[in-house]
């Protein structure tokens, strides 16, 4: 008689192939008995309750609904009043002024900072040291004084 050809390591593998068989059939059968797929739409409903919260319930239609108008409707964004012409004009004092390039610089009284002024902004001739009044607007690089005029 031959001996079987079957030896100890090939049974062990065998046994551990049909091992991992079997556990992953029984989370296959766990997953099935588990899943939320297959769920009616009436499972997977959910609500928004007079409060805001979130429910399963869904709302009752006996209860009489507010009616809201859109303009009681207040945004977080506090409301600004157009500023005041009277406002919007600055006292300087012109700290640079090239009249050959056509710019310079002036000291605002309240905020000491640097305004950049060019020559197409300026409503009469400036020199360095004159007292100003002007006005702010953005520019690509910063602020601009406008329509700058002499302080008599």
């Amino acid at each position: 008689m031959g001996r079987s050809q079957e030896t100890f390591s090939k049974k062990e593998k065998e046994k551990k192939k049909l091992r991992k068989r079997q556990d992953k059939e029984q989370k296959r059968e766990d997953r099935k008995t588990h899943s939320s797929k297959g769920k009616g739409i009436d499972e997977m409903m959910a609500y928004v309750d007079e409060f805001g919260n979130i429910s399963d319930t869904p709302p009752d239609p006996t209860k009489k609904k507010k009616d809201v108008k859109a303009e009681d409707i207040q945004i977080n964004i506090s409301r600004q009043a157009p500023p005041d012409p009277e406002d919007l004009i600055r006292k300087g004092t012109v700290t640079m002024f090239n009249a050959s390039k056509g710019y310079g610089f002036i000291r605002d009284h309240d905020t000491q900072e640097s305004i950049f002024v060019h020559q197409n902004g300026l409503a009469g001739t400036i020199a360095e040291g004159n007292k100003v009044t002007f006005e702010v607007e953005k520019g690509q690089k910063g602020l601009v004084a406008v329509k700058v005029k002499l302080v008599s």
